[in-house]
């Protein structure tokens, strides 16, 4: 294995900032994955996985650590029968996909809707690597990977050994699994295996998908690649698509977690965002039921109604002109500037409304409790 010093990450980032790794190499397989573990004890530093740089931001000091590329490749088919009562897929049979971590994640969508394997036709557009997918629970537009996620198969940085870990077992919920709570630090993932549904139905569920393609409730669901084109005209109009001529591009897509809240914190919420005089007469505060108790808000609207309009800007940094959510980098910004602003956006909201919003990136290679009050402590070791 090949090991470089000083290799600039912001060129492997979306948002194109950062400062460089000390340590950089790429691993094609698995015992590349665990020599890399080894190297990293023997120079002292930790390791850090480099997905498809989608979902970070780097500091500008760089990362002191063996950043580790893991490009493992292929995708492999074979059908299966059922799934099992109470699991995704219905009764159909099965297109077990199994797919390298090192893909990238729209390759493989467009793949799946070519070949008419339903289950991830609404995660079409998203940037970033396949092995990124499960950590945070990659969704959009209706729909998440824990839907489909048959297997992840992992290397146990303690043993250097792989293990499959069934998708039931990677307690997944909204932008979230256990790779990025119990687990964090333990496993570095090589493969996810995808239960996708031949002939199946199309994923119509999310209202603005529904009006982009016109679908009538209880209709007939539109073809796969009907909603893929869909989803890609809905994400272009937001700049949530890898484009080097938009202004908005140099994101790492929505900057903000959607906040969900137990009933009766987002009923103190709802209460003091009528009582502050923001909504418009007749305006309805977005809110969708979240599971088990709880309701999610709109962060972008949080965002907007606490002052933070579309094209704000800090220094080269801003806030995307398509997109509250995006915070994006105009040319030329650096890590601290992205941080100021998303903590002047989260200071507004928490201020005004006294909800607290999430970074959804990993923020890596900054000081000990330098980003604690953005993230609560939650640190990275496996990036998107």
């Amino acid at each position: 294995m090949e090991i470089r010093e000083s290799v600039p990450l912001a060129p492997l980032t979306t948002l194109g900032v950062g400062g460089p790794a000390r340590f950089f190499a790429e691993a094609d397989g698995e015992a590349a994955v665990a020599e890399a573990f080894r190297l990293a004890e023997a120079r002292g530093v930790p390791l850090f996985v480099l997905g498809g740089g989608s979902n970070l931001l780097v500091a500008d000091r760089g990362v002191d650590a063996l950043v580790l590329r893991v490009r493992t490749r292929g995708i492999e088919v074979e059908r299966a029968g059922p799934a099992r009562a109470g699991a995704h897929g219905g009764a159909a049979d099965r297109a077990l996909v199994h797919v390298g971590a090192g893909e990238r994640w729209d390759d493989l969508a467009a793949r799946a809707v070519e070949e008419g394997w339903a289950g991830v036709e609404c995660l079409s557009g998203i940037p970033g690597d396949v092995g990124a997918t499960p950590i945070q629970n990659v969704g959009a537009y209706g729909q998440e990977v824990a839907e489909t996620i048959a297997e992840v198969r992992a290397i146990d940085r303690a043993t250097g050994a792989a293990a499959v870990i069934a998708g039931a077992d990677c307690g997944f919920g909204y932008r979230d699994s256990r790779f990025k709570r119990a687990w964090r630090g333990r496993y570095v993932i090589t493969r996810v295996t995808f239960a996708l549904r031949p002939g199946g139905a199309a994923t119509v569920r999310y209202p603005e998908l529904a009006r982009a393609l016109a679908a009538p409730a209880g209709g007939p669901a539109p073809p796969l690649d009907e909603v893929r084109r869909a989803i890609l005209a809905l994400r272009r109009g937001k700049s949530m698509v890898l484009d080097p001529t938009d202004e908005n591009g140099r994101s790492a897509g929505s900057f903000f977690m959607n906040p969900t809240l137990a009933a009766g914190d987002a009923a103190a919420a709802i209460a003091r965002i009528e009582a502050s005089g923001v909504l418009a007469p007749g305006e309805a505060i977005p809110r969708y039921p979240a599971g088990a108790g709880r309701v999610k808000l709109s962060a972008a609207w949080l965002i907007e109604r606490a002052g933070f309009a579309k094209g704000t800007r800090h220094g080269a940094a801003g806030i995307s002109t398509r997109h509250t959510l995006a915070l994006v980098n105009r040319g030329g910004a650096t890590a601290a500037e992205l941080l100021e602003l998303a903590r002047r956006v989260r200071r507004g909201v928490l201020d005004r409304f006294g909800v607290a919003l999430t970074p959804e990136p990993d923020l890596v290679g900054f000081a000990p409790g330098e980003t604690d009050d953005l993230t609560g402590g939650r640190a990275a070791d496996q990036g998107g």
